[in-house]
């Protein structure tokens, strides 16, 4: 047996338009796929996040969207740039052994923009 192809995971927005322009505006993330009432877009790889537009789109919890780059200060400098206000500015978390800042998109969602400073740490793949 095979392995997975691909991760997608699947959020869903009230308002497809406005988290579509974040995304692709703001993010640059690549569309990969337009259906009408879901996009998904290229993250990473094979790493994907889609968002869905349902009318009762339940409030976002517990869920994290995390970026993984080495320019966390870049990113940073350039979401700003584009108004976005930011929950955390970058920081070191020792903990965890992370540089990172965190930021909500348009439906309420957490994203993460992080670096590990971890030297254990591998983009395998």
């Amino acid at each position: 047996m095979r392995g997975p192809d691909a991760l997608i995971s699947f959020c869903y927005t009230r308002d497809l338009e406005t988290t579509a322009r974040f995304y692709e505006d703001v993010l640059g993330l690549p569309l990969v796929l337009d259906q009408g009432g879901c996009r998904i877009y290229s993250v990473a790889g094979a790493a994907y996040v889609g968002f869905c537009e349902r009318e009762e789109a339940p409030r976002p919890q517990g869920i994290l969207l995390t970026l993984v780059t080495d320019d966390v200060d870049g990113w940073h400098e350039r979401l700003a740039g584009h108004g976005v206000e930011f929950v955390k500015t970058p920081a070191h978390n020792p903990e965890y052994a992370i540089y990172h800042c965190l930021l909500k998109d348009p439906n309420g969602y957490m994203i993460e923009i992080q670096r590990f400073d971890d030297p254990n740490w591998s983009r395998a793949g």
